[in-house]
């Protein structure tokens, strides 16, 4: 697996991978995170993640340079989560691609994500997430090390934010 810096011209691929988690997550009976309608169906769907990728700095894990995962970082949360009084590296956006489903490709990207708060001497990742669906996706960053801050919901949508210390 090869980690490199994307870009906007890698929109495409990242809206790739989002349409087959969101196929994955209709087919697990979990449509509550992003509905059952593909990104890639929904101009806006296409123009938030465009906006997300502009507003941080992309990476891509490649397996045989086709991307097979991505994380957008940012110095600043997203607008429903508030900011905190330190430097912060924000995980904006991770998704992985579901063919690599389960080999360790967003374990790769939060490690990389690590080491990048490292490199910028700053203490603190955050990140936010669909809380519900029993949890499962916090329990993933739990995992990778995260812990449970606080909580938010915007409309329906349960969400939490998690961080964790670097230095």
């Amino acid at each position: 697996m090869r980690i490199r810096q994307g870009g906007t011209g890698d929109v495409p691929a990242i809206v790739a991978m989002l349409d087959g988690a969101v196929a994955w997550l209709v087919q697990e009976g979990r449509t509550g995170q992003w509905g059952t309608e593909p990104w890639s169906a929904r101009p806006q769907g296409v123009e938030k993640v465009t906006e997300v990728v502009r507003s941080g700095v992309a990476w891509l894990a490649e397996v045989d340079a086709v991307p097979a995962g991505a994380v957008v970082l940012a110095p600043y949360p997203s607008e429903h989560v508030p900011r905190v009084a330190e430097p912060e590296v924000f995980v904006r956006l991770l998704v992985t691609d579901r063919r690599h489903a389960g080999h360790g490709v967003g374990r790769t990207l939060l490690a990389h994500t690590v080491e990048e708060a490292r490199r910028q001497d700053i203490g603190l990742v955050r990140v936010d997430c669909y809380a519900g669906a029993g949890g499962r996706l916090v329990e993933y960053y739990r995992r990778n090390g995260f812990t449970p801050a606080e909580t938010f919901t915007v409309g329906e949508w349960p969400g939490q934010v998690l961080e964790r210390r670097v230095l």
